[in-house]
């Protein structure tokens, strides 16, 4: 057992251990205190982006226990997207204008049905409303990456979603098997302000989400982390409070 412990430990980099050393593992932070801490993990040679995981009591297999939304961080998340946009007309143009990096209609539906993989490239597919009797022939294939209207990709104003996007403010969020929710927050080089404010608006639109059927403690755990760095335990209930002041 003791040999299975220290082979565990060796697959990890000696710079992460390092950093490991910073991070009191059986502490719950204040959110201030674990934003100052995750910057301070934040040691690769490129601007790692910060990231939250809040486990949610909820349970997923329940379609009416469902967490799915969008928030607009105030300040973004600093990672440029790709987007593709399923519109015509004046949607269309207004989605070109406001940095949609492909736009099409009928044509790129029947592109798409005759096997061209090129949407898969784009990092967010979103359609007008109108679109959505046409794309329907997609579902097989774009699968989870189908728009959606309780993700905000189906809309009747495509041109703002792609704007929020291109602006990286735009965060879709979705609880996974476990019940766990991952969203980014920003980037390593994001003032501790920054971090802050992107950090309790996350956390104000997953407590606005909670399910009416969900029962007991809805913010179970969150954990505070960088790209490459350790996770920083916040402590559930100041995160609360803090989010909670957010005006909406």
């Amino acid at each position: 057992m003791r040999g299975r412990k220290i082979a565990k430990r060796q697959r990890h980099s000696e710079r992460y251990l390092k950093l490991l050393q910073l991070v009191d593992r059986t502490r719950l932070y204040s959110p201030e205190e674990a934003i100052r801490l995750v910057k301070q993990t934040a040691s690769a040679h490129f601007d790692e982006a910060v990231d939250i995981a809040v486990n949610l009591g909820v349970d997923p297999r329940k379609s009416d226990q469902m967490v799915r939304g969008v928030v607009n961080l105030p300040h973004g998340t600093g990672k440029k997207q790709k987007v593709l946009v399923f519109a015509k007309g004046e949607q269309a143009e207004a989605a070109r204008e406001a940095g949609a990096d492909l736009v099409g209609a009928d044509d790129l539906v029947e592109q798409i049905q005759k096997g061209w993989k090129g949407w898969k490239n784009f990092d967010l597919i979103v359609a007008a409303q109108d679109m959505m009797p046409v794309i329907s022939r997609l579902g097989g294939i774009l699968k989870a990456r189908m728009p959606n209207p309780k993700s905000g990709t189906v809309t009747p104003d495509p041109a703002k979603v792609v704007s929020d996007i291109k602006q990286a403010s735009r965060v879709e969020y979705r609880v996974d098997k476990a019940g766990i929710v991952h969203m980014p927050i920003g980037r390593a080089s994001f003032s501790e302000e920054q971090l802050l404010e992107n950090f309790a608006v996350a956390l104000n639109a997953l407590l606005r989400a909670k399910p009416p059927t969900a029962r007991g403690r809805y913010l179970r755990a969150i954990t505070l982390s960088t790209t490459m760095g350790p996770g920083i335990k916040v402590d559930p209930t100041l995160a609360q409070k803090l989010a909670e002041q957010v005006k909406t």
